[in-house]
């Protein structure tokens, strides 16, 4: 057998290193609320009652081109900082296991990748707000990775960059049927985004403020920050609770927002002010759950309750 050429190596490693770099993996943090906003619009979907196949997948194309474009810009934009953090100096860029032009190349492809999607969803379903909204869009992505510099807030930008996903599906998929319900999902990934993304930044306090980088744990010490988490966890599953009366959901939908409430208490307890070492629990494995859970039950309450199912 024929050993692969020597380019198709590199290029292959090239692309393993990236998706490390950038944790292609946890797209699943926001695609299930992307995926569940698609199904409650696809209900308005006339003899369907449920999101074309097609609309799906260019939903999760988009949406993983479109985390990618953010990360890959994030990791180049904070390259000197991340060296000079002992918890992120052995990331790709910093530690030259990927070097800038690729990782510049690689944000272009993901970038047009992403602009491929929306333009499809034009040309096969007619709807033009995708691809006038893709190129917004991608540039309130990638503001994020400036707010550190100048505020405190920056996890709450976060959450209302990704909070975008949900409004964008249900705009991909029934424009004319965007309210309330799809607000209050963007509300939930908000408050939930930015309450684990605090919990995250504790690890750093100290290099932020050496640094002079701005983050709530930075500015309120860690218990502050923690409660802050606290109110911001409290707040998305009010607001998971608020949907119930704006969409038909049943049962199986409570028994997932039941499932993230504890999911989230479990989480909040997890990390204490003294002690970061389950951070990674919290943040990456719990979360992940939440997202999954919540997303499947939701399309299959949808599922359930379409007519003729």
């Amino acid at each position: 057998m024929t050993a692969p050429p020597l380019t198709t190596l590199r290029t292959l490693t090239t692309l393993r290193t990236w998706s490390e770099m950038i944790k292609l993996q946890h797209s699943v943090f926001a695609l299930p609320f992307a995926v569940m906003a698609a199904f409650l619009a696809g209900t308005h979907i006339d003899g369907l009652h449920r999101p074309h196949a097609g609309q799906l997948t260019l939903i999760v194309v988009c949406m993983v081109a479109g985390r990618s474009v953010a990360m890959t810009y994030n990791r180049i934009v904070d390259a000197a900082i991340d060296a000079r953090n002992p918890r992120t100096a052995g990331r790709a860029l910093p530690a030259g296991h990927l070097s800038a032009r690729a990782a510049y190349l690689l944000l272009f492809i993901a970038s047009a990748v992403f602009a491929a999607g929306c333009f499809a969803f034009f040309v096969f379903y007619g709807n033009p707000w995708p691809m006038w909204l893709g190129g917004p869009v991608l540039l309130l992505l990638c503001g994020y990775s400036f707010t550190k510099r100048f505020t405190r807030w920056s996890h709450f930008y976060l959450g209302a960059a990704i909070a975008l996903s949900p409004l964008a599906a249900w705009l991909a998929v029934h424009p004319a049927s965007l309210g309330w319900p799809a607000l209050l999902l963007a509300g939930t990934v908000t408050l939930w985004i930015a309450g684990f993304d605090i919990i995250y930044a504790c690890q750093d306090i100290d290099v932020d403020r050496r640094d002079g980088l701005h983050s709530l744990p930075a500015r309120l010490g860690p218990r502050g920050a923690l409660f802050v988490t606290k109110i911001c966890h409290a707040g998305a599953v009010l607001l998971l609770i608020g949907l119930i009366g704006l969409v038909p959901l049943g049962w199986l939908y409570l028994a997932g927002v039941t499932i993230v409430a504890i999911l989230l208490a479990v989480e909040n307890s997890l990390v204490r002010p003294d002690d970061y070492s389950r951070v990674n629990l919290a943040f990456f494995t719990i979360n992940g759950v939440v997202s999954v859970v919540l997303g499947a039950l939701t399309v299959l309450d949808v599922l359930l309750a379409a007519p003729g199912e």
